[in-house]
């Protein structure tokens, strides 16, 4: 790999589950980054690689000192497999945990489902000691620590899946079926196979049914099928027993990131250039629409919430998505999110107490935005979309579309039903791909193009290629004009040379983010934030920084 991982020394383990040979005098777990730690004196141990021909590739911390992530490569089938490293429980401890969780479950009153995640993980540590203390059960603190890990995973976090869920390289996690390995898609190794696996049906359905209750959604034999977004954010999909998958209940967990993805990520992993997010910039700051297309998990809404930071920070945004993706530091921000009904459809086709898109789209056009995002658009909001563009709303969107042509020919055919004059109200497309290369599977803006206007004659939209991603080079090409220069050169009255050197100053801020490797969302924004206000301040700051030192 190109990148050196983070390794963490975590001692080799006696036979799992053992017993401490000696108790520790503090309560307290150390961390396990120290390689003196001896057998009986940790939580959690590294086991044995299951076969010879397996060698680590990549060891991480997930939620130290209780569980890690390993990564291993068999040199016998060419696989890469993730390990989820918990503690390990002795058969004693294992039966304290069943019991303890199963007395829980039967006291627990439904007042704690209203504390926070902090109170519930210390309400629950109380109430295991209490439970240990009042049977007279005496507990070294190593093995008190295992036990409270399991309950709390059990209890507040995902279970068998919290660790892949608290590892922030891991994407999407999917189960297939009982008995069968789950899969991530992680950021370094892409799609993977995992330790965890659902030995029987009663506890995938339990688990189906704990990522219904987290979403707030009934799932049942009537209504097998869950689709939804769990408090934390992760958009959940899943099927309940074997309704409607005959290898039992299935389930995809798409993680939401805490730390949205920036201007700076997009160069870091070469999915665009410098240029190219300078030209975001202008194009954001001058009220243009954009529409990102592409596959799947080709990075759109990635990158539209990269190019959202550019919004200037006094503008009101509302954005719309059917589950919360998007994240942005701007304070004068309405986050929308549609909302399932329940009973049966009426005559419109919608459910009691539904909200889809549609209606939210409406509804943001009567809250006077500058700024409307529109998750994905698929249906008919897109024409009620389109037409706040026209009325000069900006916009930006997602569509999986691969060309603008395949952008246009879904755009104006069932269900989406948008007049094809009313195309020429958006700004700008990006085309955005998974492309294979030397360095493996990578996303790329493959164009960045104007819609110029419309030519009645032959129905055809006018665009022209801003950019351009070169597969040989693996660089991006600029094509030698932008109408969107033009139009700020005629909003502002510059010359080509005041064009030019505003262009480079954003581009020179974009370039002092990246080397500075700024990729926190709020810190970066703030930096913009800035310039909004006062640009010469922040480059005079830029170039003070950027003088050596004793000059």
């Amino acid at each position: 790999m190109s990148s050196s991982p983070l390794r963490v020394k975590i001692p080799r383990a006696p036979p799992p589950g053992a017993e401490p040979t000696s108790p520790l005098a503090a309560p307290a777990p150390r961390p396990l980054e120290s390689p003196t730690a001896v057998p009986g004196t940790f939580i959690t141990a590294m086991p044995t690689l299951l076969e010879p021909t397996m060698r680590e590739v990549e060891v991480r911390a997930v939620n130290p000192p209780y569980s890690y992530s390993r990564v291993t490569y068999n040199d016998r089938n060419k696989e890469y497999l993730y390990e989820a490293i918990e503690p390990q429980l002795s058969p004693h401890e294992k039966s304290l945990v069943d019991h303890l969780k199963s007395t829980l479950s039967k006291i627990l009153g439904s007042d704690v489902g209203n504390l926070s995640t902090a109170d519930k993980r210390a309400y629950l540590r109380g109430e295991a000691e209490e439970y240990f203390r009042s049977r007279q059960i005496t507990l070294s603190p190593l093995s008190l620590e295992r036990i409270v890990y399991y309950v709390l995973r059990d209890f507040v976090g995902y279970g068998p899946v919290d660790a892949l869920i608290l590892d922030p390289e891991v994407e999407d996690i999917s189960c297939d079926g009982v008995e069968v390995p789950l899969f991530i898609f992680h950021a370094k190794f892409e799609s993977v196979k995992t330790n965890v696996v659902f030995a029987d049906e009663e506890s995938l359905n339990s688990f189906i049914v704990m990522l219904g209750q987290r979403c707030s959604k009934a799932v049942s034999v009537s209504a097998p099928i869950l689709d939804g977004t769990t408090p934390e954010g992760h958009r959940i999909q899943a099927t309940y027993a074997r309704e409607v998958t005959t290898r039992g209940a299935s389930f995809t967990i798409r993680r939401f990131k805490e730390r949205p993805f920036t201007p700076v990520d997009l160069i870091l992993m070469g999915s665009s250039n410098e240029e190219m997010v300078a030209y975001f910039w202008l194009a954001a700051e001058q009220g243009e629409s954009v529409i990102i297309c592409g596959g799947p998990a080709a990075g759109k809404t990635s990158t539209l919430n990269a190019i959202a930071l550019f919004i200037p920070p006094t503008s009101k945004i509302v954005s719309i998505e059917d589950t919360r993706e998007v994240n942005l530091p701007h304070e004068n921000w309405i986050p929308g999110a549609t909302r399932s009904g329940t009973g049966d459809r009426g005559s419109d086709g919608k459910a009691a107490g539904e909200v889809d898109m549609f209606d939210l789209v409406r509804a943001a056009l009567r809250q006077r935005p500058n700024y409307i995002i529109v998750g994905e658009v698929r249906g008919k909001e897109t024409y009620t979309m389109f037409q706040a563009m026209a009325t000069g709303h900006t916009t930006y969107s997602t569509m999986h579309a691969d060309s603008v042509k395949s952008m246009v020919n879904r755009l104006e055919n069932p269900p989406i039903n948008t007049p094809r004059i009313l195309l020429s109200a958006l700004n700008n497309v990006v085309i955005e791909i998974q492309a294979r290369t030397e360095k493996g599977v990578v996303r790329r803006l493959k164009q960045v193009l104007e819609i110029v206007g419309f030519e009645p004659e032959t129905n055809e939209l006018i665009t022209n290629t801003v950019y351009e991603w070169d597969p040989a080079t693996d660089g991006f090409v600029f094509k030698g004009h932008s109408f969107l220069f033009d139009k700020i050169m005629e909003v502002k009255n510059y010359t080509t040379d005041e064009m030019d050197a505003e262009f480079q100053r954003r581009t020179a801020v974009i370039h002092y983010l990246v080397q500075n490797k700024i990729t926190d969302y709020r810190q970066l924004w703030r930096t913009i934030a800035q310039y909004y206000k006062d640009p010469t301040e922040v480059m005079n700051l830029i170039q003070a920084r950027a003088q050596p030192k004793g000059a």
